[in-house]
């Protein structure tokens, strides 16, 4: 079993998800920084979907699954997981629906709610921004793609990664270390 560092509290699951260009990967290395021990797994879908497996996003594929397998995994062993992704509700809505409702533990879940004008101007700043322009941006780009009755906090544009983080171990009861902040 991992060590948390919070004895008595079990594991967390955090998730965040929004549209692309939102900071979703910012805050969640952040929140890992800020954590600043182990016992904290990242969960990005965009490396599991693309990196490992080079998948199109759609209904049914094969990361759902496997992101399902390797969360779950991560919580049994006792580290908390921040599982980040745009995770469109209608393709990965019943999994992470499951994976909230079964966790025992804490979950929390955040969406990024900001204009695609944000998300295209924080895109620009990044090195796929080569490959992948405004249009692909327009065409992935979905306005407040909730879970239905999922209690998703939502953060706007206006929340630095740093605030975000911050906000997200103290809703996990989570205490950062003093070298991580």
């Amino acid at each position: 079993m991992v060590s948390t560092g919070d004895a008595g509290s079990g594991p967390r699951l955090v998730v965040l998800r929004g549209n692309s260009g939102s900071g979703k990967s910012t805050v969640a290395a952040t929140v890992r920084a800020a954590y600043g021990r182990r016992g904290m797994a990242v969960v990005g879908q965009d490396v599991v979907r693309r990196d490992i497996l080079r998948e199109r996003d759609r209904p049914g594929a094969v990361n759902i699954g496997l992101i399902d397998l390797m969360v779950r995994h991560i919580l049994g062993r006792g580290a908390h997981v921040v599982l980040e992704g745009i995770f469109y509700a209608d393709h990965y809505g019943p999994m992470l629906t499951a994976l909230i409702d079964d966790h025992p533990g804490r979950a929390h879940a955040y969406y990024f709610d900001l204009p695609f004008e944000v998300t295209l101007a924080r895109h620009a700043t990044k090195p796929l921004a080569r490959e992948l322009g405004e249009a692909e941006l327009r065409r992935w780009w979905r306005p407040r793609d909730l879970l239905p009755g999922a209690a998703e906090r939502t953060i706007d544009r206006h929340a630095s990664a740093a605030d975000t983080a911050a906000r997200i171990l103290r809703d996990c009861g989570l205490s950062a270390t003093a070298a991580g902040g």
